[in-house]
C-alpha cells in the first residue's frame, strides 16, 4: 500500500471504540503495588511502572498527543518503551511500532507512509550488538505533517518484510484483549505463578502480545535477557530459580539453545515455545535431548495473532486452532474468517474478501480432529518445465544434510537456488552428493550457496529475497570455500 497514509482514510470508527476506556489500567497495570511485573536487568514492580507510565503520559500530552492523536515509537527493548507504548494507549491514541534497527533512510519512509504526529525516540540510540534491551530515555517529537487517527485501530504495525516489502497492518483494542483472553484459555501458556523469557521482538506480534502484554495481563513476570548469546539466555533463565519459566522466541533462538554442548541445570524450565517460521525437521528433538522439555509451536499472523498451537511438542508438525478461529482450505490455501480487512486503505481481493483472510500460506485440515498443518507459503510452490517443485520441501530436505545448519530455497528467474548456513568443516561436495540421492534432478537447485550464516530480518526471520540472499552469498563466502 505505498503512498496510501492511514492518515488519508475517512475516519468512522473512534480509535478503541471496542474496549472499554480503562483496558490498559484495568488488564494491563493492575495489581499488588509490590508485585514484580518486568526485569530489564533489574526487578520492576508495579507501583513502579505505573508511575512510569504517568509520567510518559504527562511527556506526550505535552508533545500535544490527544485522544484520536497518532504516534509512532522507534524505541529498542526497554522500560521505556513499555511505559510510552501503555501511556499512548491512556490516551487512546493509535500507535504505530517502528524497529529502533532501521536506518534513518527508512524511518523516514515509514513516517512519510504513518503520518504520524508525534515520533518518539531515544535520546542516545543503542550501539551494543546483542544486547537483549537498553536503558532509554524517550523523546517525544511533534511532526508537523503528522494527522490524527482516521480509523478505529489501536495498534499499527509493519510485517516483517522477510519476502518483500513490508505490508501495514492495524488491530483494534478490542483485537488485543480478544487475543489476550484467548492465551489464558491456553493451559500450557504462561499464567500467573509462572514466568517468562522474552527473546522476540516486542514491536511484533508474538513479542508484543504473546510476551510482553500477557505477561503483564497474566501477571506472570517477563524477563529480557541482558545478552541475546546463547550464555545470556541460558543465565536470564536460570537467574529466578523460585517459578516454572517459558521461554518465548524464534525459531532461531531455539536452533541457537539446541547447539549449547553443557547447558546448565534448568530445572524450573518447563518449556519453549516459537514461532515466525517453519521448525526445520529434527530441531523438536535436538532442544527436547538437549534441556529434557518440549519445543512448543504457534502459528501466527501480525493480522490476527495467535491462531494455532502445538504447546507440548506432542502434535507436531500440527497445531490445534485457537478457540473462536473460523478456518477453511481453498484450493489448498488456508483462509481465516475476519469480520474487517487488517489492512487499512488496502483493497485487495487477493488478501481478504468476503470475511476471509487470505493466509497466502498452503496447509492440510484434518476433518476429523480439526488439526491444522502448516506447509509453507503457497507461492513456494513453483513449476520447473512444467513439473511441479514445493520448495519447502526441498529446503527441508537440505536443512536435516549432515553439516547444515540452515536453508533458504527461492525461485528466481526462471531457476531455483538455495542459500546453505554451513559449519566450518562441511565438504560441499558430499552435501552435493547427498542432495543428488534424495531430491529428483528436476528439483535440485541450480544454484548452491554455502555461508557461515544466513541473512536475517530485525525480528530473526530467514530473509528470502533473491536479491539480499545473493548479495550475502557475494560478500561472506564461508572460510573454507571451494568453488
Amino acid at each position: 500500500m505505498t503512498g496510501i497514509s492511514l492518515s488519508a482514510l475517512p475516519l468512522s470508527v473512534p480509535p478503541h471504540a471496542d474496549a472499554p476506556d480503562d483496558w490498559v489500567d484495568r488488564l494491563l497495570l493492575a495489581g499488588p503495588g509490590s508485585e514484580e511485573c518486568l526485569r530489564f536487568g533489574t526487578p520492576v514492580d508495579r507501583d513502579t511502572l505505573r508511575a512510569l507510565v504517568d509520567d510518559q503520559h504527562e511527556r506526550l500530552a505535552a508533545a500535544g498527543l490527544a485522544p484520536g492523536g497518532t504516534v509512532a515509537l522507534r524505541l529498542p527493548p526497554s522500560l521505556g518503551f513499555v511505559a510510552v507504548l501503555l501511556a499512548a494507549w491512556q490516551l487512546r491514541a493509535q500507535v504505530a511500532l517502528l524497529d529502533h534497527r532501521l536506518t534513518e533512510h527508512e524511518i523516514g519512509l515509514a513516517v512519510a507512509r504513518l503520518a504520524p504526529q508525534v515520533l518518539v525516540g531515544s535520546e542516545h540510540r543503542p550501539s551494543v550488538a546483542l544486547r537483549g534491551f537498553s536503558e532509554v530515555h524517550p523523546v517525544a517529537v511533534r511532526l508537523p505533517d503528522g494527522r490524527p487517527a482516521a480509523t478505529g485501530h489501536a495498534l499499527v504495525q509493519l510485517s516483517s518484510g522477510s519476502t518483500g516489502p513490508a505490508k501495514v497492518i492495524a488491530r483494534t483494542a478490542g483485537d488485543l484483549v480478544r487475543e489476550l483472553t484467548c492465551y489464558r484459555k491456553l493451559v500450557d501458556f504462561p499464567g500467573e505463578g509462572d514466568r517468562v523469557v522474552l527473546l522476540s521482538s516486542v514491536v511484533h506480534v508474538l513479542g508484543l502480545v504473546g510476551g510482553l502484554l500477557n505477561s503483564l495481563h497474566a501477571r506472570a513476570p517477563l524477563t529480557v535477557p541482558e545478552r541475546m548469546t546463547a550464555a545470556g539466555i541460558l543465565a536470564a533463565v536460570g537467574a529466578e530459580p523460585a517459578r516454572p519459566t517459558t521461554v518465548i522466541g524464534v525459531p532461531f533462538h531455539a536452533e541457537l539453545l539446541a547447539g549449547v554442548a553443557a547447558p546448565p541445570q534448568l530445572p524450573l524450565l518447563r518449556r519453549m515455545v516459537v514461532a515466525g517460521e517453519l521448525v526445520r525437521p529434527g530441531l523438536p528433538e535436538a532442544f527436547t535431548a538437549r534441556y529434557g522439555v518440549p519445543l512448543g509451536t504457534m502459528y501466527g499472523m501480525t493480522e490476527l495473532g495467535v491462531i494455532a498451537t502445538d504447546l507440548t511438542g506432542r502434535l507436531h508438525p500440527a497445531k490445534q486452532p485457537v478457540a473462536g478461529m473460523d478456518l477453511r482450505l481453498v484450493e489448498g490455501e488456508l483462509r481465516i474468517g475476519t469480520a474487517a480487512s487488517p489492512y487499512p486503505g488496502l483493497d485487495d481481493p487477493t488478501r481478504w474478501s468476503d470475511g476471509w483472510l487470505h493466509t497466502r500460506d498452503a496447509a492440510v485440515l484434518d476433518p476429523g480432529t480439526g488439526l491444522v498443518t502448516v506447509l509453507g507459503r503457497r507461492d513456494s510452490q513453483v513449476s520447473i518445465g512444467g513439473l511441479k517443485v514445493d520448495l519447502t520441501e526441498v529446503e527441508q530436505i537440505l536443512a536435516a544434510l549432515p553439516g547444515i545448519s540452515e536453508a533458504v530455497v527461492v525461485f528466481d528467474e526462471g531457476a531455483v537456488e538455495a542459500y546453505l548456513a554451513t559449519e566450518e568443516d562441511t565438504d560441499q561436495d558430499l552435501v552435493r552428493d547427498q542432495l543428488a540421492r534424495q531430491l529428483a534432478a528436476y528439483k535440485r537447485p541450480r544454484r548452491l550457496a554455502f555461508l557461515p550464516r544466513l541473512p536475517r530480518t530485525a525480528t530473526g526471520k530467514l530473509l528470502r529475497d533473491p536479491a539480499a540472499l545473493r548479495a550475502a552469498a557475494h560478500w561472506n563466502p564461508p572460510p573454507n570455500a571451494r568453488h
